[in-house]
């Protein structure tokens, strides 16, 4: 046996001696009397309103009835087209406005950074009614001796949601894009602009796809906010879902059913985007998981 073998044996830890003294001790799992009166607790509250709703005065045939109506349907479809809408006008603001405020221009800089402050710090609400009266501020648009019209006539409840929503949405993906592209490490732009590429070329060719392992979770979740924030616009008449939903109700007094049917639309809705976004940050997340090194076993001389 050669010097290094025997050294790698010694090296080794000696295996523990048995103690006969604790052979006859028994081995008793440990209680965890919390973690069963806690889930005890949660199960009889969710009997508590199962039993409720059950027993509730709730007609689950209005609810069967009404829940493909075409009033509900059409206000679905609204719901799904302003948000598929919003989303696009707020990533594609967000992704502008995040060049912007990483810009070396002061002026470009200073305009997103104004308007991230301004669109971040006012309730969506209070933008959505400032949208749909604009028309006391601007009574006419357009460009006088070509094209005018009425902002009355322009600013539709649709338009007034598109730009309330899309807007304030744009000023919270400019931050995740930001910080997405700060993400990437600085050594590829540099190398980018070694061999000769531009800044927009670099970003679009080699930033963001490196970001958007970092971006699409975020955005993911605010295209799940979008769907429920669209109910926000009920109050200046968009007809989504919950707003024919209200518009049913007033006329028949089912509210708590149409309530229902409400919510169980946009909780469908939720469950597939969430299965989609799943999916896809598996598909962008290839390549960035850790690798482990393959064990290299030690030569041993014989």
């Amino acid at each position: 046996m050669s010097s290094s073998t025997a050294s790698s044996l010694m090296g080794m830890e000696k295996p523990e001696r048995f103690d006969p003294s604790i052979a006859h001790l028994t081995h008793v799992p440990r209680r965890h009397y919390g973690r069963w009166i806690a889930s005890a607790l949660i199960l009889a509250a969710f009997a508590y309103v199962i039993k409720a709703f059950a027993e509730g005065q709730i007609d689950w045939t209005v609810v069967g009835q009404f829940f493909t109506a075409q009033s509900i349907i059409s206000g679905l479809g609204n719901t799904i087209i302003m948000t598929v809408c919003a989303m696009a006008l707020g990533i594609a603001l967000g992704v502008l406005f995040a060049i912007m405020v990483m810009s070396p221009n002061p002026v470009l800089k200073g305009v997103a950074v104004f308007y991230i402050w301004f669109f971040r710090g006012t309730p969506l609400l209070l933008q959505l009614l400032i949208w749909f009266n604009l028309a006391l501020v601007f009574p006419r648009i357009g460009i006088p001796g070509l094209f005018e019209a009425r902002m009355v006539d322009v600013m539709t409840p649709f338009v007034a949601t598109l730009l309330g929503l899309g807007i304030n949405q744009g000023a919270y993906t400019a931050e995740v894009v930001r910080s997405g592209i700060l993400s990437v490490d600085a050594g590829q732009t540099e190398a980018a602009k070694a061999i000769g590429m531009t800044r927009l070329t670099t970003l679009r060719r080699i930033v963001l796809p490196q970001a958007m392992r970092v971006i699409i979770p975020p955005v993911g979740n605010e295209v799940i906010s979008m769907v429920k924030l669209t109910s926000i616009a009920s109050v200046i008449g968009f007809a989504e879902v919950l707003r024919n939903a209200q518009t049913i109700y007033f006329a028949n007094a089912r509210v708590i059913e149409l309530l229902i049917v409400s919510a169980g639309w946009y909780l469908i809705i939720v469950t597939v985007l969430s299965i989609a976004q799943h999916f896809l940050e598996r598909y962008f997340a290839k390549g960035s998981g850790r690798r482990s090194r393959p064990m290299v076993r030690p030569a041993v001389e014989s």
